[in-house]
């Protein structure tokens, strides 16, 4: 099942029907990322129990997807171009499946802490690599369509959030066992990957009866991919993903404590405002495709970081609640399209996609490594509304380096029409 980067598969029909099944695959991969994540984190209280360990060591145990997810990032290139993202899809999220059932197997039995954190590792170092596969190809699929599609994508990976969180809450009710409940996700995972694969193509290929695009000399080596990272272009783009991953994940990890400590509202309101602002999120990801369509890429980043911005200076200064809401919103609706934007970005040039999109998604995961600890030394310091001025920083930069994501000039010149069913080239 290996595929050479150096010897592309063969051409293939790829008409309409095989563009959209292709798609269509890739939102069940998307999804299954997601769900694969909720279905773990909707358990982390019961896994404390369970360990009757400390909340510094559950920072610890929760490290162990962080830190398997950077080595998975870092690695992604080389086994990209060795197998393909196919490939590389389709045993990645098997592992995937493997060490989610090893962590709920050793949050069961033992309980283990060792087990757990090397299943986490594991379901770590699959997702990330498999998470630049991801984007490779819809980056790929993205070009055959003509339009654009890769925040869909994204907005399917929080569709897969939303079912992981909403059957993790179902099986607490059931009180069913962790294993139990891993290892039927795990399952589930498994069984829709290997039917989602099927309708998968290579990133290589560029339209039916077309030659595969070729891979450049550079990109045939360890050293060679490596040398991506002296792109200024690389940075720039990782810079733009850098800022809107933070203004994600800060909202992740804290939006809720913040609208509790900060503007006095119960737990519980504070995670129906967190509900909020995914939705937001989410809403931002399936609408903001047209608006990428006709405005372009960089224009829709530099109004989405200003959205994100007066939506972080809403909540931190709102003076009720119910304003700080409508900040959220905002926020959320600012940060929906930066990562996926950016990824499509990096995957222009598809001879260095898989090196480039490793890079700078490496880059953007160094937010959610930083951000959580970072966010929470400044909160003890200045108080939690006002540490989030560190994301409306960051926020900033990614605006004002959003001209690193322009479309290259053969789309700008030329951009894709509509094919009619059965016609060869790009597929609306």
């Amino acid at each position: 099942m290996a595929q050479s980067s150096a010897s592309a598969a063969p051409s293939e029909p790829l008409d309409r029907a095989a563009v959209i099944a292709w798609r269509n695959a890739l939102f069940v991969i998307f999804a299954l990322c997601g769900l694969g994540l909720a279905s773990w984190v909707a358990r982390v209280p019961a896994v404390r129990d369970a360990l009757g360990v400390s909340l510094e060591q559950m920072g610890v145990l929760i490290f162990g997807i962080a830190a398997g997810s950077i080595v998975g990032l870092l690695a992604s290139s080389h086994v990209i171009a060795r197998f393909g993202t196919r490939t590389t899809m389709t045993w990645l999220l098997l592992g995937a499946g493997i060490g989610l059932s090893v962590a709920g197997l050793g949050a069961t039995f033992g309980p283990s802490f060792a087990v757990i954190f090397a299943g986490l590792a594991l379901f770590g170092i699959c997702t990330g690599m498999t998470d630049v596969a991801m984007n490779v190809s819809g980056a790929a699929n993205e070009r055959l369509l003509g339009r654009a599609t890769m925040p869909i994508f994204h907005a399917f990976f929080s569709f897969g959030t939303i079912v992981g969180a909403a059957l993790g809450a179902l099986a607490e009710f059931l009180d069913l066992p962790i294993a139990v409940h891993m290892i039927a996700i795990s399952v589930l995972i498994v069984v829709a990957v290997l039917v989602a694969v099927r309708s998968l193509r290579s990133e290589h290929l560029v339209a039916d009866g077309e030659e595969p695009i070729p891979v450049d000399d550079h990109s045939k080596t360890w050293r060679g991919r490596l040398s991506i990272w002296r792109d200024p272009r690389t940075i720039l783009i990782g810079l733009i993903i850098l800022g809107m991953a933070f203004a994600e994940g800060s909202a992740n990890d804290w939006l809720g404590l913040a609208m509790v400590d900060g503007h006095g509202v119960s737990n519980a309101t504070g995670a129906v405002v967190f509900g909020v602002f995914v939705t937001a999120m989410t809403v931002g990801r399936l609408l903001g495709v047209r608006l990428l369509d006709r405005f372009g890429r960089v224009p829709v980043l530099r109004g989405s970081a200003a959205l994100a911005a007066v939506g972080l200076l809403i909540v931190i200064f709102g003076p009720t609640p119910g304003v700080a809401i409508v900040g959220s919103v905002l926020w959320g609706l600012g940060s929906a399209l930066g990562f996926p934007v950016g990824m499509s970005a990096a995957a222009d040039d598809p001879r260095t996609a898989a090196a480039r999109v490793s890079a700078v998604a490496t880059i953007g995961y160094f937010a959610f490594l930083v951000g959580p600890p970072l966010i929470g030394f400044l909160a003890e310091q200045v108080g939690i509304l006002n540490s989030l001025l560190v994301v409306l920083v960051l926020v900033a930069v990614s605006g004002i380096v959003s001209y690193a994501a322009r479309e290259p000039r053969a789309t700008e010149t030329k951009p894709a029409e509509p094919r009619p069913a059965g016609s060869r080239g790009p597929v609306a």
